[in-house]
């Protein structure tokens, strides 16, 4: 008996057991939270280079399918989410002159900076405008400002 109780005894931890365990605790999670901030941050920059890269693809293959025009400011999301003819004209369902597109399913939301969250599409700054377009050179750029940046310090803009 005196063995089993023996046995019970053993079987907790030491309080110098207990400290250095939360004290290894306490320096992982001095290494790890700072890290997941920047993580959040980092996924929003990579975010952004993922949907100027799908919408600068997208403005690409309209232009290749239609003779090389550019879709217009004023229509570019419709152009780009539903089917075209060979002249741009968008509409939602497919026919025989209707056989372009579409090239995205949506217009994704800007990831960062202050208009985060718009989808719009336009030619200059405005509260819902997440995307600037440029219909003369096909050229997609995101509504940041230049003093809005990344971790390395390179301007959203500059994307």
């Amino acid at each position: 008996m005196t063995r089993n109780k023996r046995n019970w005894e053993r079987s907790g931890f030491s309080l110098l057991e207990v400290v250095i365990v939360v004290a290894i605790l306490a320096i992982l999670a001095a290494i790890a939270i700072p890290r997941m901030s920047r993580g959040s941050r980092g996924a929003g920059d990579s975010a952004l280079r993922a949907n100027l890269s799908l919408l600068r693809n997208s403005v690409d293959l309209f232009s290749a399918e239609h003779q090389g025009t550019y879709p217009t400011v004023a229509n570019m999301a419709n152009q780009l989410t539903q089917y075209s003819n060979v002249a741009g004209s968008p509409q939602e369902s497919k026919d025989a002159t209707h056989i372009y597109g579409p090239y995205l399913r949506s217009v994704p939301p800007l990831p960062v900076g202050a208009r985060k969250g718009g989808k719009t599409i336009a030619a200059a700054d405005a509260n819902d405008v997440g995307w600037i377009y440029n219909q003369t050179t096909g050229t997609v750029t995101s509504n940041t400002t230049a003093t809005e940046k990344d971790d390395a310090g390179i301007a959203y803009s500059d994307y």
